[in-house]
C-alpha cells in the first residue's frame, strides 16, 4: 500500500491494475497516463495500462495496523470485466480480515458491482461507490443504491457538465472535484454548487476536493493554485460510519 495525497482518502490499494475507457470521465485518465509511462519495467506497470491482478498483494492491508481509509484499485477498477469475480472474493477476504480498516471501492461498472454482491455479503467496512461524471451516467446511482450495504458513496469527478437535478436517497457521501492536466476539461462553479445544495438538502455529506487545472474563474492555472475552496471556503465532510 501507498500513502496517497487524494485528499479524501489515506491509502492507496492496488491489487488490480489497469482499466479500459467506459464513460467521458476516462479520456483523460491520470492513472492510464502513469501507468504507460512505466510500460515495459518491471513491477506493478510492466504492462502499462493493461488490466494486471496482483496476487502478491492481496495481503498489504494485513501489516498496515493503523485504521485508516483505503482506496481500493486506484489504478483500475475491481469491477472491471477481466477481473474474474473469484479474485474480488480474494480482495474482500483481506477487507474481512482487517475489520480495523475502511476501504473505498469505487467503479465505473456497477452494474458488475451489483452482481456480484448479489451473492455475497457486503462487509461493514466496505464502502461502496461509483462514478457520475455527467448526467447520462445518473442510471448509476440508482445501481448503487440496489446493493444491500452499509455505506455508498459517490465519485463526481472529473465533474465534465451539470448534472441536474438528483435523487441522493441511500448515498452517504458525495465527493466533487474537477480535471487535471494539460487537456483538462474546466468545470463550472454552478455545477458544483449544484450539487453541494442538493447534497445539503438531502442530508448527505459533501466534499469538494479541487478544481483541478482551471479555477473557479475559468483561468487556466496548476492545481495548487486553483485550490479547494468553493464561495471562499472549504467543505471537506468525511462521514464518521
Amino acid at each position: 500500500m501507498q500513502k496517497t495525497s487524494i485528499s479524501w482518502t489515506e491509502k492507496t490499494w492496488n491489487p488490480v491494475t489497469g482499466c479500459t475507457p467506459i464513460s467521458r470521465g476516462c479520456m483523460n485518465c491520470y492513472a492510464a497516463a502513469m501507468a504507460n509511462r512505466f510500460r515495459g519495467r518491471q513491477g506493478k506497470y510492466k504492462n502499462g495500462f493493461k488490466v494486471t491482478l496482483h496476487e502478491d498483494s492481496l495481503d498489504e492491508p494485513l501489516y498496515e495496523l493503523k485504521s485508516c481509509r483505503i482506496f481500493v484499485c486506484s489504478m483500475g477498477d475491481s469491477f472491471h470485466e477481466d477481473v474474474s469475480f473469484e479474485f474480488v472474493d480474494k480482495i474482500m477476504e483481506t477487507i474481512d480480515r482487517t475489520p480495523w480498516h475502511k476501504y473505498l471501492i469505487l467503479t465505473k461498472r456497477p452494474e458488475r458491482m451489483a452482481e456480484y454482491f448479489q451473492t455475497r455479503e457486503v462487509h461493514q467496512n466496505a464502502w461502496l461507490g461509483t462514478t457520475v461524471e455527467a448526467a447520462e451516467y445518473k442510471y448509476r446511482v440508482d445501481i448503487l443504491r440496489s446493493i444491500k450495504g452499509s455505506f455508498k458513496f459517490l465519485s463526481c469527478e472529473p465533474l465534465v457538465e451539470n448534472l441536474g437535478e438528483l435523487d441522493l436517497t441511500g448515498i452517504d457521501w458525495v465527493i466533487v472535484g474537477g480535471e487535471s492536466g494539460n487537456r483538462a476539461r474546466p468545470m463550472k462553479e454552478e455545477w458544483v454548487m449544484n450539487i453541494k445544495d442538493q447534497a445539503e438538502v438531502q442530508g448527505v455529506a459533501f466534499f469538494f476536493k479541487q478544481w483541478g487545472t482551471w479555477g473557479s474563474d475559468g483561468v487556466k492555472r496548476s492545481k495548487e493554485a486553483n485550490g479547494h475552496l468553493l464561495n471562499g471556503k472549504m467543505y471537506q465532510e468525511i462521514p464518521s460510519k
